[in-house]
């Protein structure tokens, strides 16, 4: 730093250029194998030496700051003489101004003082904060200060207050009650995704409603329209196609209510959804539902829900593998089974009763089985009937009441009446 400010250095930079120019003492310099200053050249005669004072005089000249009035040129000259005719002079100014700007600089080290304290709040003004050439901004830095942060507050446990289902209105116990059927589907045991297609009617034209909106959709799931709730609506076969009031549609069209409603066919509800069919003379409908909701309504139509409960699980072992006899086995590519006494009896959601639906739930995916098989469990009312109609060799559903009042359970039951057989399972796959 001192450099930069001293007048004698244009000086002392032409005295060192002038230096390589001088005489054969400094070719000798260079040339010499000895490192030592005190042989760089011929030493002198000792007339030749400045005396103490001299030297001392020059040194002062060298450091002292010049005067700015006087002029540059026999300054210059005047420094460039001195220094042509005493060249070692410059050896200890040469390790004294590096000394002389490392104690004019800042040191990173020098950063806490004696009493513990730091000083870099001293230093830090000096620092420069933008590019040289660029305008200084005439503002302060400042810093955004940090938000204050409340305290986490936790919420208290809302408090439950259980339903008091006595005191819904009508319309919120159906609500209730549909919603429950929803849940019971959706979380339902393996009979629920197992789908039945069960022939429910066929003539030249079909009559259906619905509690909630109808959507139509073809074969390959893409939606045809829809048809408004609660109104009546006929199909009928119309060529290659169907016909609904004024609008066509293609020889299989699905119709499926909003989720929680019913389909009426012939004032009787149902589950699930309708397939309208057309084979060119007859108009089919047939019901898609699943297994289980298929059964609640058999086992209720085939048997008294007020029987004892191990005689209602050996109906409805009976009922599931006779229906999967006919799932494996379909009556034809329209539909899996009938729903008459020819079959067995299937009612919609009119003959569905708890007690009936809960032997269908606990005994779910139970079927009777021979050697793994399905076996088409046959069962008609009384023994008589059973050895008339299939020679004996089927269940009697008055003989099962019978021998469930004596303590027999459903299994043995069953066992009683298709010998050589067991209670197989099937199961979901995980």
């Amino acid at each position: 730093m001192w450099l930069n400010t001293n007048p004698f250095k244009k000086t002392l930079q032409d005295s060192l250029e002038v230096r390589h120019e001088t005489d054969d003492s400094i070719d000798r310099l260079t040339e010499s194998p000895i490192h030592s200053p005190i042989g760089l050249a011929e030493p002198a005669p000792e007339s030749e030496y400045p005396s103490d004072e001299t030297i001392t005089q020059a040194f002062s000249e060298l450091t002292a700051p010049a005067a700015p009035q006087l002029p540059d040129v026999p300054l210059k000259t005047m420094a460039k003489t001195f220094v042509k005719h005493r060249p070692w002079l410059l050896l200890p100014l040469l390790g004294l101004f590096p000394a002389i700007a490392w104690t004019t600089m800042p040191h990173p080290m020098d950063r806490t003082s004696i009493d513990g304290t730091s000083d870099v709040a001293a230093v830090s003004p000096t620092l420069s904060l933008t590019a040289p050439g660029l305008p200084v901004p005439n503002r302060s830095l400042s810093a955004t200060p940090l938000p204050k942060v409340s305290p986490l507050t936790i919420a208290p446990a809302p408090t439950l207050t259980p339903v008091d289902l006595s005191k819904l209105t009508p319309e919120q116990k159906a609500q209730n009650a549909k919603a429950k059927a929803i849940f019971e589907s959706t979380n339902a045991p393996v009979d629920a995704y197992v789908e039945m297609h069960v022939s429910i009617g066929k003539g030249s034209s079909i009559a259906f409603a619905s509690t909630t909106a109808l959507n139509l959709t073809d074969e390959k799931g893409t939606k045809l329209g829809n048809l408004a709730a609660t109104q009546a609506h006929t199909a009928q076969f119309s060529g290659g196609g169907i016909t609904i009031g004024a609008q066509s549609f293609p020889a299989n069209t699905f119709i499926e209510p909003e989720p929680g409603g019913l389909l009426y066919l012939n004032n009787r509800p149902y589950r699930g959804k309708l397939l309208l069919s057309s084979d060119g003379s007859t108009l089919h409908a047939v019901n898609y539902i699943n297994l289980r909701h298929y059964l609640y309504s058999v086992v209720a139509s085939e048997v008294s829900p007020s029987w004892s409960p191990e005689a209602i699980k050996a109906q409805a072992v009976a009922a599931r593998s006779y229906a999967l006899t006919y799932y494996f086995k379909p009556v034809n590519s329209r539909y899996h089974i009938g729903s008459d006494e020819y079959f067995q009896v299937y009612s919609g959601t009119q003959r569905e009763d708890d007690r009936s639906n809960q032997a269908v739930d606990i005994t779910s995916g139970e079927y009777v089985s021979y050697k793994g098989g399905v076996v088409e469990s046959l069962y008609a009312a009384s023994d008589d009937i059973v050895a008339e109609a299939f020679a004996g060799r089927g269940m009697s559903q008055l003989g099962a009441k019978s021998l469930a009042e004596k303590g027999y359970k459903y299994d043995q039951i069953l066992a009683n009446y298709y010998p050589t057989t067991k209670v197989g399972k099937i199961a979901k796959d995980e």
